[in-house]
C-alpha cells in the first residue's frame, strides 16, 4: 500500500477547504434541480487579467534579455504554437479587436490586422498602455506588429494566433525601452523579450490556458482500466462505469465514474508529456495535479525530471509503486476529457493523477466537489429505493464546461491565496 501525502486536519488549507465548501452548499440550495451528470471543471492554467503593479523598485531589461529566462515555447513561458489563425479559420472568432484609444497602432499593412488578438492578450496590453501612461505623463504606448497574416514571422511564431504583439512608446524614445519591457513583465504578459533597439516583443499563453474558459485535462487517446480488466480510450468512457483509481488510504480501487469535468473532442489543446524510468507516459494539461512522492499533489507543469509519480505495477495490476519521471515535454493533442471519479483520482495510461486542476491542492478540490459526489449518492438510493441499477450513460454528451464548475472556479480567487493557482 502507498499513502500518498494528505492535508493535516486543522491545517491552514484544511480550513480554507471547509470555508470554500460553503459556497457551492448554498449555490446548491436554490440550484440542485438544475444539475445534471455533465457537471464539470474547467482545467488549465491561469488566473485572468492584469496584476496590480506593485510598490517596489523596477529594474530596467536589458538588451536581449526576456522573461522568464527560458524559450518563449516553454511551460513556463507562453507554450508551443497551436498553428496559423487564418480569416477562414475556425479560431480567427476567438481574436478581437483592441480599440484602446490610449494605444496607437502603427498598421502598416492597413488591414486593421494589428489590433487583432486574443482576449488574454488585449487585457495585458491594456494594462501595459495605462503602465505607459502613469510611468511617463504624455507618451502612449505603440504597437508595431501584432496579429500577422501575411508570414512574416518565423513558422512557430505566435504572432500568427494573435498572441504576440512587438510594442514602443509613442515617442520612439529608445531609451525608455528597457523600462518598457519591465512594465510589460509586470503587466502580466507571460514572456517579454528586449528582442531589438527597435521594439519589445511580448506574448501570452493560449486561451485554452485561462480557467473558466477552458477544459481539459487528458486527451481522448489516454486508456483508463475497467473494473472487469479491459482498457479503455478516455473518449469512449461513459458516466456509470468504474475505473481505477486511487482511494484516501492509498490503495488502488475502481471507482464509479459520476461526471465528466469537461468534454472537447475536437478541440486541440497543449498538454505535457511526462514520461517514466518503465516507459509510462503521462500525458495531462500543465495546471493538472499529480501526486509526487514527497510533494502532495502538484500541477503537472511543476513535475521535474527525477520526481517520482505513482503508477501501476505491470505484474501485479492491484499494486502501486513509485517510479522516477526521466523526461517532460510539450505535446499538441486533440480532443479534451475530464472524468470525475468518486475518488477524485484516477489512472490514465497506469500513471496515478487527480481529477481537478488550477488550484494546487487535492484535499481543496475533493472538499469544493463535496456535493457532486453527495448529490451523485443520493441518486443512487433513490435507484435502490426503487430496485434499479445505476444506469451507465450512453447518450450523447454535450460538449464543453459546466456552468457550477466555471462559477466554483470564478470565486476561488476571492477565498483562496493567490499561490494555490498555477
Amino acid at each position: 500500500m502507498v499513502r500518498p501525502p494528505q492535508a493535516a486536519r486543522g491545517s491552514p488549507h484544511h480550513r480554507r477547504a471547509r470555508a470554500l465548501l460553503w459556497v457551492p452548499l448554498v449555490l446548491l440550495h436554490f440550484w440542485m434541480p438544475l444539475l445534471d451528470s455533465g457537471l464539470a471543471l474547467a482545467c488549465g492554467p491561469g488566473r485572468g487579467g492584469g496584476r496590480r503593479p506593485t510598490l517596489r523598485k523596477l529594474t530596467p531589461l536589458v538588451f536581449k534579455q526576456h522573461v522568464p529566462n527560458v524559450s518563449e515555447n516553454t511551460i513556463p513561458a507562453s507554450g508551443r504554437s497551436l498553428g496559423r489563425v487564418s480569416r477562414h479559420d475556425s479560431r480567427f472568432r476567438d481574436l478581437v479587436p483592441n480599440y484602446n484609444s490610449d494605444i496607437v497602432f502603427k498598421d502598416e499593412e492597413g488591414t486593421g490586422a494589428d489590433r487583432l488578438m486574443t482576449q488574454r492578450c488585449k487585457e495585458r496590453l491594456n494594462t501595459l498602455a495605462i503602465s505607459v501612461m502613469n510611468q511617463w505623463p504624455g507618451v502612449k504606448l505603440r504597437v508595431t506588429e501584432g496579429w500577422d497574416e501575411e508570414g512574416k514571422h518565423a513558422p512557430e511564431s505566435l504572432h500568427y494566433e494573435g498572441r504576440a504583439v512587438d510594442v514602443t512608446t509613442s515617442d520612439r524614445d529608445r531609451s525608455k525601452y528597457g523600462m518598457l519591457a519591465r512594465l510589460a513583465v509586470e503587466a502580466g504578459f507571460d514572456w517579454v523579450y528586449y528582442e531589438s533597439r527597435s521594439h519589445i516583443h511580448c506574448s501570452v499563453k493560449s486561451e485554452s490556458s485561462t480557467p473558466g474558459k477552458s477544459g481539459g485535462c487528458f486527451p481522448g487517446s489516454g486508456l483508463v482500466r475497467l473494473e472487469d480488466g479491459t482498457r479503455k480510450r478516455l473518449d469512449r468512457l461513459r458516466v456509470g462505469e468504474r475505473i481505477a483509481a486511487l482511494d484516501s488510504r492509498g490503495d488502488l480501487v475502481y471507482s464509479e465514474v459520476i461526471a465528466f469535468l469537461d468534454r472537447s473532442p475536437k478541440e486541440r489543446r497543449q498538454f505535457v508529456r511526462l514520461t517514466t524510468a518503465s516507459s509510462r507516459e503521462l500525458t495531462l494539461t500543465p495546471s493538472h495535479l499529480v501526486p509526487v512522492e514527497g510533494g502532495g499533489s502538484v500541477f503537472a507543469a511543476k513535475v521535474l525530471p527525477g520526481d517520482r509519480v505513482l503508477v501501476g505495477d505491470g505484474d501485479r495490476a492491484d499494486e502501486l509503486r513509485w517510479d522516477r519521471v526521466v523526461g517532460t515535454e510539450l505535446v499538441l493533442r486533440e480532443g479534451v476529457f475530464a472524468p470525475l471519479t468518486s475518488e477524485g483520482t484516477l489512472l490514465v495510461d497506469d500513471v496515478v493523477a487527480s481529477c481537478y486542476a488550477v488550484v494546487e491542492s487535492q484535499s481543496v478540490a475533493h472538499l469544493a466537489f463535496f456535493p457532486v459526489r453527495a448529490w451523485n449518492a443520493l441518486a443512487r438510493v433513490l435507484l435502490v429505493w426503487r430496485a434499479a441499477d445505476p444506469p451507465v450513460d450512453s447518450s450523447p454528451r454535450s460538449d464543453g464546461i459546466q456552468w457550477y464548475a466555471s462559477l466554483l472556479y470564478s470565486i476561488s480567487p476571492y477565498v483562496l491565496p493567490a499561490k494555490m493557482f498555477y
